[in-house]
């Protein structure tokens, strides 16, 4: 240690004298110890790393002890301390020091200990001098694994807390193995992943195992398009481990031509040996026009996967695909204009955004800053996060002329996925372009509408709530959210085709998913599902690739390749577009949010059909799981919520309708004791005043607050 301490000194061109009677006692002491050397595994003359570890990094606290050389007849210097700040003092006092001053404030890893140094070992300002650039150097930490010089304690254990995120646990001074690679396994593909995997942007091969769900649907998607014209061209953009693409490319086999792209260098080299641990051969490409030739012989196999080492958006400005996927880490509009402009006609674009703090508005200045949005959080907060998504994908793709067709959206725990039909033209595009609006919506009630469409400005906007609580309650009671897509969520036939695909490649995941998303998109109870189409079969077109008339009953054909039978088709689309069923109402309520203290509300299922027989239609919701969508306005929806609750305190009281003052229904009502009916047929006047039996003074009362 005396001679390390010695080197480092020359090596910082400190001036700092270590005795020669120092040295020699420290080279006797290492010469006692060759076993605690041989466990410190030091790397010793490595060309990479040619100096040994700083002073500062200790095993034991004897370690530092013994590097101070204490003794209590000499004055001894501290040797992680200037003469200036610390000046020589006798053994127990050094002790003393070294304890309280270094070794309490160390940060621990791997064995070490990493001391606070007050050595002049980071660089000064030049415009600092004499006392002021000594009370400027201050104390910092010596990285064990990088020499990096950190100030503060927390922020040294956020640096070496990083390092191991990023798997970088190779130091100068220790000898770590390599972290071993696993190997994990998801619809019938295997892919190697680092133990650091489900740690995002600090490791070269991010996976998530929660995201599975997504990756099916995303699969599912893409085997519809498959059906419709082969072979496709379709991109993963940030291929990570590859996972993705290698399930497009197994299971759909001569139907796709898969790329898959990422620009760090580390994940290209575990998607190739991905790639050939699901028996695949590569085709590298690490720059446009540069090709490292395919792996494997013979020609170019159907189950080769081109790897390219470009940024997502070079690749997509270069080249032209008809299925592009995008899920960069966080936000995604960053690479939306060139997803859109190479992106062939009647081809799908989907993205997968994770940013969901500021899409769920919990970071409001964010989703100002990324979408242009100005949001608050609502009750129906993740519907509104897909349509914050849409309408910048509306956008993005309006300016490079062309407009879009939602095909799905899905906002869950921990992501939003979109996925869009491309429609090339600048008519298209100026009618999707047209369907972002601004959206109306209560504070008080949480009574929601989107503003009518034209330019004249209203002198009073909220008015257009069906509620009144503008007018009965002070102040501002609304606000104004948006833009955002107002237009439909789903397509009805592409989902049921999804569907499909998830039962033909046994997706269980999807599945259950997949039909609430039916359901919801022709706004449905789940009892009234059936995998085959409805009646009308104009529900199936979907601008103009896959069309069903009454002429051709259950058959459907696909758009032939050339523009001129698209055109066709589009225009026969444009001509059915009339005949087609309401789209589904937009947003939805949440039960719970809208329920009645000390009443008990009926079972979700059978409020639904209590809805339902009132004329409404109705749904369930995948964004929430006690959320009901209907075209209900939200004084309805509460009056038929109040109508079948039932008192907390009835115990065993069979559940149904509680029949109100001045309900219609009050004639079927059973009086409680015979004088009330006598009453009821001597002053008819009183029941309508309040002469129900039935109902307690406490739900009555309950009631005329709520009205």
């Amino acid at each position: 240690d005396g001679v390390v301490a010695s080197e480092k000194a020359k090596s910082n061109n400190l001036d700092v004298k270590i005795p020669k009677s120092e040295l020699e006692t420290e080279e006797k002491g290492t010469e006692e110890e060759p076993t605690r050397e041989s466990d410190s595994n030091i790397l010793d003359g490595s060309s990479d790393y040619p100096r040994d570890k700083h002073i500062s990094i200790q095993r034991h606290l004897s370690d530092l002890e013994k590097l101070a050389d204490l003794r209590e007849d000499k004055k001894k210097p501290c040797p992680l301390c200037p003469e200036e700040k610390f000046k020589a003092c006798y053994g127990h006092k050094l002790r003393r020091h070294l304890q309280n001053l270094h070794w309490k404030v160390s940060v621990e890893f791997k064995g070490y200990r990493m001391c606070i140094c007050h050595l002049p070992c980071r660089p000064v300002k030049p415009n600092l001098v004499g006392d002021q650039a000594l009370s400027k150097m201050g104390a910092h930490y010596h990285c064990i694994i990088c020499s990096a010089t950190i100030a503060r304690r927390t922020d040294m254990i956020g640096h070496i807390n990083r390092h191991v995120n990023k798997g970088e646990t190779e130091s100068r001074f220790i000898t770590v193995r390599a972290p071993t690679s696993e190997v994990v396994k998801e619809s019938a593909t295997d892919v190697q992943v680092l133990p650091n995997h489900s740690t995002p942007q600090k490791t070269d091969s991010y996976f998530n195992p929660r995201m599975k769900l997504n990756r099916q649907l995303i699969f599912c998607a893409l085997a519809v398009l498959a059906e419709e014209r082969k072979p496709i061209e379709c991109l993963d953009a940030f291929g990570a481990t590859g996972i993705m693409g290698l399930q497009w490319a197994k299971h759909l086999r001569s139907s796709v031509k898969v790329t898959i792209n990422d620009c760090n260098e580390k994940s290209v080299t575990i998607i190739k040996e991905n790639c050939h641990l699901n028996k695949m051969k590569v085709k590298l490409n690490i720059k446009e026009g540069e090709n490292d030739g395919t792996v494997g012989d013979g020609e170019e196999n159907t189950d080769t996967i081109e790897v390219t080492k470009m940024d997502a958006n070079v690749i997509m400005h270069l080249r032209s695909f008809d299925f592009i996927h995008l899920d960069p880490f966080g936000t995604s509009v960053n690479y939306l204009d060139s997803a859109f402009r190479n992106v062939r006609n009647l081809g799908i674009v989907s993205l997968t955004s994770t940013d969901v703090s500021s899409l769920y508005a919990k970071a409001q200045h964010v989703a100002l800053r990324h979408y242009g949005c100005n949001i608050v959080r609502t009750e129906y907060y993740r519907e509104l996060a897909a349509r914050i998504v849409i309408a910048a994908v509306t956008r993005a793709a309006a300016r490079c002329n062309k407009g879009i067709e939602v095909l799905l959206a899905v906002a869950l725990e921990h992501f939003v996925l979109v996925v869009v039909r491309v429609l090339r033209g600048p008519s298209t595009a100026d009618n999707s372009a047209k369907k972002i609006r601004y959206l109306i919506h209560c504070q008080w009630c949480e009574e929601r509408i989107f503003q009518k469409e034209g330019n004249m400005v209203e002198e009073n906007p909220y008015q257009q709530l069906p509620c009144d609580c503008h007018g009965s309650m002070p102040g501002r009671t609304a606000v104004l959210l948006g833009p955002l897509w107002s237009g439909s969520l789903f397509n009805t036939g592409f989902l049921r085709r999804m569907l499909l695909a998830a039962v033909q490649y046994g997706l269980d995941e999807a599945q259950p998913l997949l039909k609430t998303l039916v359901c919801e998109a022709e706004c449905t109870t789940l009892k009234h599902f059936s995998t085959h189409g409805p009646g009308d079969e104009n529900k199936q077109e979907e601008c103009g690739v896959y069309i069903k008339t009454s002429n051709t009953s259950a058959e459907s054909y696909v758009v032939p390749g050339k523009r001129k039978g698209e055109e066709v088709m589009r225009s026969a689309a444009k001509r059915q577009k009339a005949e087609h069923s309401a789209e589904h109402p937009a947003f939805y309520y949440n039960v719970h949010r809208h329920s009645i203290r000390g009443m008990n509300m009926p079972k979700l299922n059978k409020f639904l059909n209590y809805l339902s027989e009132a004329g409404y239609r109705v749904s369930r919701t995948h964004f929430d799981p006690m959320g009901v969508r209907t075209n209900a306005p939200l004084v309805q929806f509460k009056t038929v919520l109040m109508k079948y609750s039932t008192p907390t305190y009835a115990v065993g009281q069979a559940e149904g309708p509680v029949h109100l003052p001045g309900d219609d229904h009050r004639g079927e009502e059973a009086p409680a004791a015979a004088d009330a009916n006598e009453e009821d047929a001597e002053c008819p006047e009183d029941d309508k005043s309040g002469g129900t039996a039935a109902v307690s003074t406490e739900s009555h009362a309950v009631h005329c607050v709520a009205n």
